[in-house]
Formats: C-alpha cells, sequence, structure tokens
C-alpha cells in the first residue's frame, strides 16, 4: 500500500536528521527526480522536521529577541515551502489519475491525498518525539508512563490514517471519488494581499 511507503520514507528522513540533529544541516535527497514520488515524499518530511526543530527553539524564553524575528522569518519560508510541497504531490496524483474516468456518482474528498500526506508526515515526527519521551532515562517514571500513553494513540491515529489515506487513491483509482485540487492562497506572504506589506509599497 502506498502509506507503507511513505511512513517507511518518513520514519527513514527523520532518522537521518537526527544524526547531526541541527536545522542547519545540509540537506541531501536520497531519491533523485527519477523516483519523483519517493523524492517528492522524503523532501516533505525534511522540510517538515527542521520546521518542528524551528519550532521547539523560538519556544525558548531566553532566546535573544533579534534572533527569534530571524527564526520567525525562516519559519515562514518553511511553511510557504512546506505548502508548495503539498502541492506537488498533488500534481503527481492528479497526473497518476488523469486517465480515470470518474462514475457519475463519485463524490469529492474533505481534502486531497496531498494533504492526508501532510498529516502523516507531522504524526512520523509525535511519534518519534513522543517515543523519546516515553522512553527518556532522566524523566521520572510517571512522565515517560503518561507518554507511553499518548504514544499508543498516536500509533493508533497513524493506523487510522494511513488506512483512510490508501482507501481515498483506491477510490480515485476505481473512479468512486474524484480529485479537485485548489491552490492555497496564502495572503500573508503576498505584497498585493497583505496591507502591511502593499501600504509599504507606497
Amino acid at each position: 500500500m502506498f502509506t507503507s511507503k511513505a511512513n517507511a520514507i518518513f520514519q527513514d528522513v527523520i532518522n537521518q536528521y537526527h544524526i547531526i540533529n541541527t536545522v542547519d544541516q545540509p540537506f541531501k535527497n536520497k531519491y533523485d527526480e527519477g523516483d519523483l514520488l519517493e523524492h517528492l515524499l522524503y523532501r516533505k518530511c525534511w522540510i517538515d522536521t527542521v520546521q518542528w526543530h524551528y519550532e521547539d527553539i523560538i519556544r525558548d524564553p531566553k532566546i535573544d529577541p533579534v534572533a527569534a524575528l530571524v527564526l520567525k522569518r525562516k519559519i515562514d519560508a518553511s511553511n510557504q515551502d512546506r505548502t508548495d510541497m503539498v502541492e506537488y504531490i498533488d500534481s503527481y496524483f492528479l497526473t497518476k489519475y488523469k486517465e480515470v474516468k470518474a462514475k457519475e456518482n463519485a463524490t469529492i474528498n474533505t481534502e486531497s491525498p496531498a494533504w492526508g500526506i501532510d498529516r502523516l508526515s507531522i504524526l512520523a515526527l509525535k511519534v518519534y518525539h513522543m517515543n523519546e519521551e516515553a522512553t527518556r532515562k532522566d524523566a521520572s517514571a510517571e512522565h515517560r508512563n503518561a507518554c507511553q500513553k499518548k504514544l499508543d494513540i498516536l500509533l493508533e491515529q497513524r493506523v487510522d490514517l494511513s488506512t483512510a489515506i490508501d482507501t481515498l487513491l483506491t477510490d480515485i483509482e476505481k473512479g468512486d471519488k474524484y480529485m479537485k485540487v485548489y491552490k492555497q492562497m496564502k495572503m500573508y506572504n503576498d505584497d498585493d494581499l497583505n496591507p502591511v506589506l502593499y501600504q509599504n509599497k507606497k
């Protein structure tokens, strides 16, 4: 199934990141563009993983305000990259299923396949870090037990989400569902749509 591959790639990305475990490390995709889907999934999860740690850093109460502003700009750019990757992944599936004729009674899903995959990538990060907390030797038994309970729920959630994504892709392939993708219209990054930005251009 598709999500078996996706979850394995996400786990590989997260493990690879934590070898050096710094947001400034160079990125190298293990898959070239000839393996387009794998290439996109690997890049997508890397963006999510770096941003996860950006979010940790910016919550440091002792962070220098200037450094925090620089980091906020990086988070904004990362969010845009994340959205772009979702759209690239959806474009892959639109191309893959372009010859499928939707059945007369076909329905649309509440989210596209790639937005489900986005949640699956972030869920992989939650699983990884909750497992760290559940096995942290310097934490109390109470903390570890509480985190283990949360980890069990996250693992169950991953099974359910994986099943839902695989079912959606199967339904699209059979014509029972159809894809319709809307380009994300981020207004705060747009010089023509954000009032603060376009007023400063005058």
